[in-house]
């Protein structure tokens, strides 16, 4: 098996190479979506949540209002270290269940957006980092995603500079040209790991 570290800031196309390489046969274990997954409604996860947030970060389904809890946290460090405290935990146990289930031989690739916030690098062969302008990220998360600037803005500082991805990476993308671009250097990149895999 071989273990892959996907990771880069927000906006800068990671959910596209995850995709990507996913088509070429990786089993991709996303840690967002796991996140989302260990606070849906009825988990123990959204009971604790609720229990250091309070009521009124729920939708009136039930479910997480994800918007009020992101503008709570990504405005105070204090919370934000409460909400991982919280989800970071169910999210490691759940990723190590998927990664037990996983063929012996398989290229898994964690798709995890703070693997160099976190100092998660050394727990990987290898460590791929999907890099683009700082501007682009932005302009990408405004309007694509809808987010204000402002909101965007204080995603993005709450997150590693490029400079400290870039350090942790065995392989860098650069996402900021064409699809085209990414898919070529996609294309590569899955070479280079299909021959590492089959040379260990």
């Amino acid at each position: 098996m071989l273990k892959v570290g996907l990771t880069g800031g927000i906006g800068s196309g990671k959910s596209e190479v995850s995709a990507r390489l996913a088509e070429r046969g990786a089993v991709v274990i996303d840690a967002d979506k796991i996140a989302r997954e260990v606070v849906e409604p009825g988990t123990p996860g959204l009971a604790a949540v609720v229990a250091e947030f309070g009521e009124d970060v729920l939708l009136p389904s039930g479910a997480l209002d994800r918007e009020k809890v992101g503008r709570i946290v990504f405005a105070d460090a204090g919370r934000l270290a409460a909400l991982n405290a919280i989800v970071h935990p169910l999210v490691g146990e759940r990723m190590q269940e998927l990664m037990d289930a996983a063929p012996a031989d398989a290229i898994v690739v964690y798709d995890v957006p703070l693997l160099a916030e976190n100092g998660l690098a050394g727990m990987y062969d290898a460590v791929v980092v999907v890099d683009a302008p700082e501007e682009t990220q932005l302009d990408r998360l405004t309007s694509r995603r809808g987010m204000t600037e402002e909101d965007a803005r204080a995603r993005m500082a709450n997150q590693a500079t490029r400079e400290q991805r870039r350090a942790v990476a065995t392989h860098v993308l650069d996402n900021s040209g064409t699809l085209d671009d990414l898919k070529s250097q996609i294309d590569t990149l899955w070479q280079t790991l299909t021959h590492q895999a089959t040379t260990r």
